[in-house]
């Protein structure tokens, strides 16, 4: 099972607002996910960042990967 930390879009149509989610990689972007682990949202100036630190160190020590804008995300959060 190939597990990636991810975006799950949510919000309205041009008001995007992001989950960042544990998933099968299999699994669609906005379907089934294990666990969720902060939010993101684009819209406010500055963007408006909230991840739980210890649920994504936990995933990431057990092989989850991010992808490359979560990656971005969790460093400047500073996870990474």
């Amino acid at each position: 099972m190939a597990v990636k930390i991810r975006l799950r879009r949510m919000g309205a149509k041009k008001a995007p607002f992001y989950r960042i989610v544990v998933a099968d990689s299999r699994y669609p972007r906005d379907g089934r996910f294990i666990e969720e682990v902060g939010t993101y949202d684009p819209n406010q100036n500055p963007s408006a960042i909230k991840i739980d630190a210890e649920k994504a160190k936990k995933w990431l020590s057990n092989g989850a990967q991010p992808t490359d804008t979560v990656r971005a995300l969790l460093k400047i959060e500073g996870v990474l």
